[in-house]
């Protein structure tokens, strides 16, 4: 029972810190400018969202997408654990 529940919180934990990444709001410089692994496209500023969005119609609403993204997914993440609670 506890296991479960250190195992949801990791997950949880986890998926909010890479959508957190994902939006304009990541603050943090945790690896060099090279990006994670060598790979440009995972840049240590954050905002792939808005970088993803550029150049399309939808780049005005990056807010509201992350946001409804953000709920969206977890929601799913919730209905799933309490599937496999009970």
């Amino acid at each position: 029972m506890i296991l479960r529940k250190l195992i949801g919180l990791s997950v949880i934990s986890l998926v909010s810190l890479v959508m957190f990444y994902l939006s304009r709001f990541w603050i943090f410089k945790w690896w060099s400018r090279k990006g994670l692994f060598e790979i440009d496209s995972i840049k240590p500023s954050g905002g792939l969202l808005g970088h993803w969005l550029a150049g399309t119609p939808f780049q005005p609403f990056e807010l509201l997408i992350w946001a409804g993204g953000v709920f969206l997914l977890l929601t799913f993440l919730q209905k799933l654990f309490q599937k496999f609670d009970s």
